[in-house]
């Protein structure tokens, strides 16, 4: 029994010492504490051996090792006109140097500090530089204070824009699902109505040869795109795209899916695969063999996307050969082991054997690419200042291209979600996995870095998905329920430098979800550092109502709905509440009747709301079925709110009542697959006097 406590205690302080709390705080405020067989799964899953006693010993003392330093790290992130400290307790004072990024130098002297540190007085200039100390060199990230904002592009005044399902616009011939011409189309409507932005869902390569797999937060990887809304007419012209409808005979078919009010992901995705499969023949045949400009510029991107966007490629082939083969074989893991490395030689030699199909996913992804690219630049020329907020996703499927490649980056056998709440009494596993932190140090960062500018790439600014993953995680092991996680820390202090640093370079702005359980001080540090919290109305209220828009934080972006809570007129109208008695996803002790009960006293607050900031006169609040009224009301709330940016749904503009996605639901409600009823050109038309109200409503 005491070897079992004194094991137990030891797993702990392992824990502890690898960025594992073994307890936490739930929802209640009750602290609680994870079992010892739970952490030495997750730890075990993390690479940190933990059998015994002897192994928990020698772990501990290598991750101590690890944090203390040898020598100089990979990475040295620091924050412009700071002191400059150098981590490595065998360093001695002593001169350095800096090699900047422009190729200049600076000699500068290291003092002794505290705790293994050297210090150096600031450095002033930006990016990412050489530091030399004696024999050894590592990279030095001089970040800005905070991220570029959009009130460094409107000088100060408050800007607004609107939020989209790419997948649901509509526009004749993209075949039933969304594309990049949909964006565009959009963007000009809403750069005529004086909107600065277009926030997209995720664009995230998903996986080619599976279309079951749909969901744009499951990605395969999130350092390529979706080649499904490639917008293939900006590329290579409308006439090639018509001549290869014709040659892949699926004309028919494509009118067809396009009538319908959902994306059919399996057919639509068959027929357009067919078409850029024929798309690619003719560029095959007269493009690459007659060496034309175009041809230049696609053997431009291969080489710029080098031995990734080939890895890539090589994967989206060989998932397609196992997965047609076998559907059991759809993770990489269950693959022939000569294939579940991407740098074993049988990896070259299926490529070789199959070097057409690899490159067909190439030129995939170079559509793909270039029609976002040729997206930005529209919206910028329709007069928007940012153009195109792309959404990055929280992690991606183990199971996938990054998973495959990079298998290290990953916590491979770990998923994250969230702890056990009011809500999800078990808690939450959203069956993904992310970086791990050990590798990211080790890595100088370089795949959070390579994901991050995968998304800044042709965007005037990026969603991060469950912000608060920059400073920790629930880690649950696969196979357990969420109940079965613990928090997991991540350098929180260098990742948010590099956010900083990155959208400084892009001259792009940054929006953290930070909805749910915030850790203290997080959205202050947010702020500090130039990071958009979001500030959705549904949300925003305290015990006696909700807040006044000019309570709303002005470094947040406020919002009225999101892709996961019903819309203004579904949450007028209670349709969340029916669906949810319809899944049967009523809580212990949840009725009904009581949720509508609810929900009119809900009301009531909000109308009262609308009422004390002058948007609406005073007077009964309007009935359940008044919801386009409600939405009227809700879009001149947000428009006077005090942030800086105000990001409007679509959904809520044309007052739809339908719910985007239902959380804890798969195939029971049509998640990711509702499209919008107007063309992308005229969906705004309809909602011209909402819109010009807002705007008359929005501060200057």
């Amino acid at each position: 029994m005491d070897d079992y406590l004194d094991a137990d205690a030891s797993i702990r302080k392992l824990a502890f010492a690898s960025g594992l709390s073994p307890s936490w705080t739930d929802h209640t405020g009750q602290d609680r504490t994870v079992s010892g067989d739970d952490l030495r799964r997750i730890l075990e899953s993390c690479g940190v051996a933990c059998s015994n006693v002897s192994q928990i010993a020698d772990s501990r003392r290598q991750l101590m090792q690890e944090v203390g330093g040898r020598g100089l790290p990979p990475m040295i992130v620091a924050t412009a006109g700071e002191p400059l400290l150098i981590p490595g307790d065998n360093l001695e004072p002593s001169h350095a140097r800096i090699v900047f990024e422009e190729g200049d130098a600076q000699d500068i002297w290291l003092h002794e500090h505290a705790d293994g540190y050297l210090r150096a007085d600031p450095v002033h200039r930006i990016g990412y530089h050489r530091l030399q100390v004696a024999n050894t060199q590592t990279t030095l990230a001089i970040a800005p204070p905070r991220c570029f904002t959009s009130a460094d592009v409107s000088g100060g005044a408050p800007v607004w824009g609107l939020t989209a399902q790419l997948y649901g616009l509509r526009t004749q011939g993209d075949g039933g699902i969304g594309t990049f011409a949909g964006v565009e189309a959009l963007c000009a409507a809403a750069g005529l109505r004086g909107a600065d932005a277009l926030a997209l869902s995720p664009t995230h390569a998903l996986f080619s040869a599976d279309a079951n797999h749909y969901s744009p937060y499951s990605p395969s990887t999130r350092l390529f795109r979706n080649p499904l809304h490639a917008d293939c007419a900006s590329i290579v012209g409308p006439a090639r795209v018509a001549a290869a409808i014709v040659a892949s005979g699926v004309a028919q078919q494509m009118a067809s899916l396009e009538a319908l009010p959902l994306v059919d992901w399996q057919q639509a995705a068959a027929v357009r695969m067919r078409l850029l499969r024929a798309l690619f023949d003719d560029f095959m045949a007269t493009d690459v063999a007659h060496h034309t400009p175009l041809a230049a510029v696609f053997e431009g991107f291969c080489a710029s996307g080098g031995e990734t966007l080939a890895a890539h490629a090589r994967f989206e082939a060989l998932h397609a050969h196992y997965f047609m083969r076998d559907y059991a074989l759809w993770d990489w893991r269950s693959w022939d082991p000569e294939h579940r490395d991407s740098r074993a030689p049988g990896v070259a030699s299926f490529a070789c054997e199959h070097e057409i199909e690899v490159r067909f996913h190439s030129f995939l992804q170079w559509l793909a690419d270039a029609s976002q690219a040729h997206a930005q630049e529209t919206a910028r020329r329709a007069g928007m200042r940012i153009g195109l907020i792309c959404d990055l996703a929280v992690g991606m499927n183990a199971g996938g291209s990054h998973g495959w490649m990079q298998p290290n980056d990953l916590l491979v056998g770990l998923n994250i979600g969230a702890p056990p709440d009011q809500l999800a009494p078990r808690g939450q596993n959203w069956g993904l996995t992310t970086f791990a932190p050990r590798a990211l140090r080790r890595n100088g960062y370089a795949p959070f870095l390579a994901t991050l500018r995968a998304q800044f790439r042709h965007s005037g600014g990026v969603r991060i998905d469950h912000v608060m993953g920059l400073a920790r995680l629930w880690l649950v092991p696969e196979g357990e329920d969420a109940s079965h996680g613990a928090y997991m820390a991540y350098p929180f202090n260098d990742m948010l430098k590099l956010v900083c640093l990155e959208s400084h370079r892009h001259r792009a702005i940054v929006i953290g979800e930070d909805l749910g359980t915030v850790p203290h001080g997080f959205r202050e540090r947010l702020e500090q550092a130039g990071v958009y919290g979001m500030r959705v109305m549904q949300f925003e209220r305290a015990a006696d109502g909700f807040h006044k828009p000019e309570w709303y934080a002005p470094s947040a972006a406020a919002m009225s709905s999101t892709h996961d809570i019903p819309s203004v007129a579904g949450w007028w109208g209670g349709a969340d509440l029916k669906l949810r008695k319809e899944l049967n996803q009523f809580g212990p002790g949840q009725t009904i009747e009581g949720e509508e009960y609810n929900r009119a006293q809900d009301r009531d607050a909000m109308w009262r709301a609308f009422e004390d900031a002058g948007v609406v006169e005073r007077g009964p609040t309007p009935p359940a079925s008044a919801g386009a009224s409600a939405t009227d009301a809700a879009m001149q709330f947000l428009a006077r709110s005090a942030s800086q940016l105000a990001l409007a749904p679509v959904e809520d503009l044309m007052a739809i009542v339908e719910q985007t996605n239902l959380p804890g639901t798969t195939r029971e409600h049509p998640n990711w697959r509702r499209r919008y009823t107007p063309d992308a050109r005229r969906m705004l038309d309809t909602s011209d006097d909402r819109i010009a109200s807002f705007q008359l409503a929005r501060p200057r």
